[in-house]
């Protein structure tokens, strides 16, 4: 019989997203690694040859294998996140191919929200830049649990050793100071595939891996079978037919952890409890199932479930809040505000609330808190505390990134306003410094 372990263990796909300021090569070093690779169809390379000849290019710029947008080969930028798949005989890929522009940092929060590991480049002439600190910091923030330091465009520095070593020396030292476990860096050339896909004839001083190699090779975290069991209702289920006049299931995709029939669960917010009677799994019934399988729940009792209620097992039931402090990316044009109103959407619930307050926002430079700056703009990170109206059962993000995020909304017209972090900052210090407001008594009118 399969278990989840054998399936996890024989699970061969990495996620990984590219971030790095304008110029500094993403596009093309991802263009770069899907044509070595062998992974670009005859239709896709003939396309990018023609749109390079239409600009008065004489060679192929790979970088169109990834800017399919039309602005964005007319401003030659990256605008949106870019997916692309692409497969070894080693292992399977899944990348995100982000913007650069600091006023599209938002994106990499979306791109990197799933991935396993983030490609940050640098661009040999220029060094640590203050956007190449903010994708570091969002990485960290997002618990990216490998980052690779790609220092591109070696080739116009002379493929110098000293240049390569004090960008990688200044770049860990940020890096491990915001909490990044594991930093690889690797000198290539994108536009002449040096240490991309094969070894660099001109860097006999570097021993290290291609990036391909790394990709290949790195440890992949897949493992969520030993989270926190966690069952978010997106659909109740009741076909009341004849043949099934009873049926009542509880749909949804499990965000972590496993369930087997027979175990003891409890409904949250609720907290009325039942035991898991059945699992139906794409039509058929199982015994067991892990995240992240889509599944329908069926219960020995008869209680009140609706969509948006989180099912867990009762010997592991996390806490449920109202006031909840976290860390976020402002993502909209729009300020948030203390005592603005959103909406927050938290697994398959989403639940009005207030801004309490904005205690510190995240300095990139040196990484100091600007303590009460009263509101977060686009781009801002920053640490905030919310009241909501209904309680939330949030895991803390450190422990499970699908279960301790959240995104705020405007109610009036539905706008992405910030992606959160629940239990997760680097604001301890500014955190200590604000006084207690003492006013948990107070009526929030929502």
């Amino acid at each position: 019989m399969t278990t989840a372990t054998d399936h996890l263990s024989a699970t061969t796909l990495l996620r990984f997203a590219t971030a790095g300021s304008v110029d500094d090569g993403k596009s093309t070093l991802v263009g770069r690694l899907l044509h070595d690779s062998k992974s670009v169809l005859t239709d896709q390379l003939e396309a990018v040859e023609h749109a390079s000849r239409s600009r008065g290019q004489e060679a192929p710029d790979l970088a169109l294998l990834t800017d399919g947008l039309r602005a964005e080969r007319e401003q030659g930028i990256t605008i949106d996140v870019a997916y692309r798949y692409f497969a070894t005989a080693r292992r399977r890929f899944i990348l995100a191919d982000t913007p650069g522009h600091v006023q599209y940092t938002r994106n990499m929060v979306t791109g990197a929200s799933t991935a396993e590991l983030a490609v940050v480049l640098v661009d040999a002439r220029n060094g640590v830049v203050e956007q190449t600190r903010r994708h570091a910091a969002v990485a960290a923030l997002l618990r990216v649990p490998h980052v690779v330091l790609a220092v591109n465009k070696m080739d116009l520095v002379g493929y110098a050793e000293p240049v390569f070593a004090e960008i990688a020396e200044e770049f860990t030292t940020y890096a491990l100071e915001l909490g990044v476990p594991e930093i690889t860096a690797i000198p290539i050339s994108a536009l002449a595939g040096d240490n991309v896909v094969e070894p660099s004839a001109h860097m006999d001083w570097y021993g290290g891996p291609t990036v391909l190699e790394h990709l290949e090779t790195v440890p992949v975290a897949h493992d969520l079978t030993g989270c926190h069991a966690r069952f978010p209702v997106q659909y109740v289920i009741r076909p009341q037919t004849a043949e099934h006049p009873d049926y009542r299931g509880y749909a949804g995709q499990i965000a972590a952890g496993t369930f087997r029939t027979g175990e003891a669960v409890t409904v949250l917010p609720s907290g009325r409890t039942s035991k898991i009677a059945g699992i139906d799994l794409l039509g058929e019934a199982v015994d067991i199932a892990w995240t992240p399988q889509s599944v329908t729940l069926l219960l020995e009792d008869d209680i009140d479930v609706s969509r948006g209620d989180l099912i867990v097992p009762s010997t592991d039931v996390p806490a449920t809040a109202q006031d909840i402090e976290a860390t976020v990316c402002h993502v909209a044009d729009q300020p948030l505000t203390v005592g603005q109103r959103v909406l927050l959407k938290h697994t398959t619930r989403t639940v009005k609330a207030i801004v309490r307050d904005i205690p510190s926002r995240l300095t990139l430079d040196d990484l100091s808190q600007h303590p009460a700056p009263g509101l977060l703009v686009a781009n801002d990170i920053g640490l905030v505390t919310l009241r909501t109206a209904e309680p939330l059962a949030l895991d803390s993000y450190a422990e499970s990134r699908r279960t301790g995020s959240f995104l705020l909304i405007d109610p009036a017209d539905g706008t992405t306003l910030a992606a959160g972090m629940a239990g997760d900052s680097f604001a301890s210090t500014a955190r200590a410094a604000q006084p207690a407001d003492g006013d948990d008594d107070t009526a929030w009118d929502f």
